[in-house]
């Protein structure tokens, strides 16, 4: 959670720069945005408040430094973010640390693998620096058409907090492989990963490269995405403001990638009734990360012959993820990221428990006293339900607050899972693969999985379909259709 404040000068609290121009400032306003510790609720560190001001300064640097950096050769921009990703792999545990007590994601379950995948994603993109290449089009003998892959130019990117570290070096290492240079607006309730993350870039990357601005969304990050001089926006978050991301960019028709919310389905066939398969839900439900995630498996779609029993070891096995300090080993389980989220969370189970028709199989309301009651904790929470078009069902609820619905017939199943304006994720579970392949291709999502609830590994062609988003990542194909453009030269070779 981040609350406004002037800059800490207290010994105990650190205060962290913003980095615009290859410097560490504090920016224009000289007020600072204090980062608490979702577990215990208690402040941190602080870091300044970005202005537009701070975003003009930003996007002028990365603009004078956009000529020559898309001119060093991409194998050797390959090779600078190669070296970024050896030393966050030496460091991996300190960044694993800051990673846990900013977002209140457990260290064991998330913030480990989130530190460790940040160093794999630089590596990866670092790998295909070779592969920015174009084509060439057989057009005869006497004319040689080919094309080219060029950066874009300054690229403006806003990231979320549930996972910030890893969601923002999807935007840094691909677009300043393709040649690009990045302003960045980091998440006011967890800057500090990431900002850690700058802090290495920077040690080998020319000033006004890479810059990262700490600072509200409506402030920052709303002056990033109407800059005259960006001349692309990529944005993570919420479904409400990727549209007015979407807005921003089309009064000057700027190109956007936009990876936004999901209500993903889960659809479990009568052959899957075993624990494999309950582990496998606990999984793609990302319990683990207290559901903050956009790709969470929150509609269970449970077939009416294991609908009971499959319920009964569900909930027998969620009962069992420790919940507590994010920074102990044992814990499965931390904290919802700040006081709103954790309320609107809250919200939604005090919903749930009064709708007619809906069954609390376990889980509920977070306890108002004892060591959870110091931090913002939820509990994994399941509601049964008959219907597909209540308001658990339908909103993208960003808690461990799942709802599992009954089926019968595959065709109902499939339009139930169907039926919402998102399309991120899907998940099927049976052991019939052509039943599998068959629902898998009919679901409507960018990413679907079979018999397994993963997060996404580097190469997935990884995106939405309608209000889950525009353009892919974690790949090539996201790299080079996101930040480079295609140009044609066609020349005639007859010419006397």
């Amino acid at each position: 959670m981040a609350v406004t404040s002037k800059p800490s000068t207290s010994t105990s609290l650190r205060h962290e720069t913003m980095l615009i121009d290859g410097a560490w400032t504090d920016g224009k306003a000289r007020e600072a945005i204090t980062v608490l510790n979702p577990g215990n609720r208690k402040p941190i560190a602080s870091v300044p408040r970005g202005t537009a001001e701070d975003i003009d300064t930003a996007v002028k640097a990365a603009t004078a430094a956009f000529p020559a950096w898309m001119r060093v050769p991409p194998r050797d921009r390959g090779r600078i973010l190669t070296r970024i990703a050896d030393v966050i792999e030496a460091r991996v545990e300190e960044l694993a640390k800051i990673i846990a007590e900013e977002t209140g994601n457990a260290i064991k379950t998330q913030a480990r693998p989130e530190a460790k995948g940040t160093a794999e994603i630089f590596r990866y993109f670092g790998g295909l620096a070779s592969e920015l290449k174009g084509e060439t089009i057989p057009f005869g003998e006497h004319v040689l058409s080919y094309t080219r892959r060029e950066p874009i130019g300054v690229v403006g990117a806003i990231i979320p907090w549930n996972a910030p570290v890893l969601l923002g070096s999807l935007k840094i290492a691909p677009a300043l492989c393709a040649g690009n240079t990045l302003v960045l607006k980091a998440a006011e309730d967890a800057p500090l990963g990431i900002l850690w993350v700058a802090r290495i870039c920077q040690e080998f990357l020319p000033k006004g490269v890479l810059n990262v601005i700490t600072g509200y969304g409506p402030e920052a990050g709303a002056a990033l995405s109407a800059h005259p001089g960006v001349r692309k926006l990529s944005f993570t978050g919420s479904t409400e403001v990727g549209k007015l991301v979407m807005k921003a960019a089309s009064e000057r028709i700027v190109p956007v990638s936009l990876e936004l919310g999901g209500k993903s389905p889960s659809i479990v066939y009568p052959d899957a009734n075993e624990d494999w398969v309950v582990d496998g839900i606990i999984a793609a439900m990302r319990f683990t990360r207290q559901s903050q995630s956009c790709t969470a498996g929150s509609r269970l779609f449970l077939h009416a012959d294991i609908f009971d029993d499959f319920l009964n070891k569900l909930a027998a096995k969620a009962s069992k993820l420790k919940i507590g300090n994010p920074l102990d080993e044992e814990t499965d389980m931390g904290a919802i990221i700040n006081e709103k989220q954790f309320r609107k969370v809250c919200g939604y189970v005090e919903d749930g428990l009064k709708q007619p028709g809906a069954t609390l199989r376990f889980g509920g309301l977070p306890p108002k006293d004892g060591p959870l009651s110091e931090g913002f904790f939820a509990i994994p929470t399941l509601f049964a339900h008959d219907a597909n078009d209540w308001r658990l069902a339908k909103e993208e609820i960003f808690g461990p607050v799942l709802v599992a619905i009954k089926w019968t017939d595959e065709q109902e199943a499939i339009r139930m899972a169907n039926q919402t304006h998102y399309g991120l994720a899907g998940y099927v579970w049976t052991k019939d693969i052509g039943r599998a392949l068959r629902t898998a291709h009919a679901i409507e999502a960018g990413w679907v999985q079979i018999n397994q609830g993963l997060g996404q590994s580097p190469g997935h062609s990884y995106g939405g379909v309608k209000q889950s988003g525009i353009g892919r990542e974690f790949s090539l194909e996201g790299m080079l259709d996101s930040f480079t453009i295609k140009k044609n030269v066609t020349i005639n070779l007859a010419t006397p």
